[in-house]
């Protein structure tokens, strides 16, 4: 059994580091935010916001790990080295891994800075 698919050729692969970050991003201040607004009719603390964006962090982290694995995989294991600028399927497929794996670690760190500001933050602000 496969757990990972063989190759990817599509440019959805491309983009789904980012928007799993800018997933993450809305998730997180929209969450906090309409926390914030209303902390007074809720029973819970910011605590529970904080472990909130924890999880979303580690999943989106995951995601992106996962991403970049693929990528890394049809780069073709770091193995071409770049310009892959031939008109050649093989190219195509060799320039979209890596610049799928450049866009998954940027991703990578933009998740990890977006949720420390949960890290910094302990409470609403009024």
């Amino acid at each position: 059994m496969r757990i990972l698919p063989k190759e990817i050729e599509t440019l959805w692969t491309l983009f789904t580091a980012p928007v799993v970050w800018a997933l993450h991003f809305l998730v997180c201040y929209v969450g906090a935010a309409i926390y914030c607004a209303k902390q007074d009719a809720v029973d819970f603390g910011f605590g529970v916001v904080r472990a909130g964006i924890g999880a979303v962090t580690v999943a989106a982290l995951a995601m992106i790990v996962l991403s970049a694995v693929l990528a890394w995989r049809q780069w073709g294991f770091g193995t071409y080295d770049p310009p892959h600028d031939d008109p050649t399927p093989h190219d195509r497929r060799r320039f979209q891994g890596f610049a799928t794996l450049l866009l998954s670690g940027l991703s990578f760190i933009a998740v990890v800075y977006t949720a420390m500001a949960a890290l910094m933050i302990s409470g609403c602000f009024q």
